[in-house]
């Protein structure tokens, strides 16, 4: 039985080095000793979470402040 996957071009399953599970939606990285590490999608969202957002930043309207 084969299966199919939605991809056009599928990847083989491979094991998260952060949460250790099998996926086939993942990043593979190049560490600088030349070794791989795979990283799934979830994780590297998880890691990414609020990268772009200021150091600084604060809803202040929480604190009965509403900016206008």
């Amino acid at each position: 039985m084969k299966v199919e996957l939605n991809n056009r071009n599928p990847k083989e399953i491979a094991r998260c080095s952060e949460c250790d599970r099998e996926v086939d939606h993942y990043y593979t990285f190049l560490t600088p000793t030349n070794e791989t590490r795979i990283v799934c999608w979830q994780c590297q969202m998880r890691d990414e979470k609020g990268f772009n957002a200021k150091r600084d930043f604060r809803r202040r309207s929480r604190r009965g402040y509403i900016p206008r």
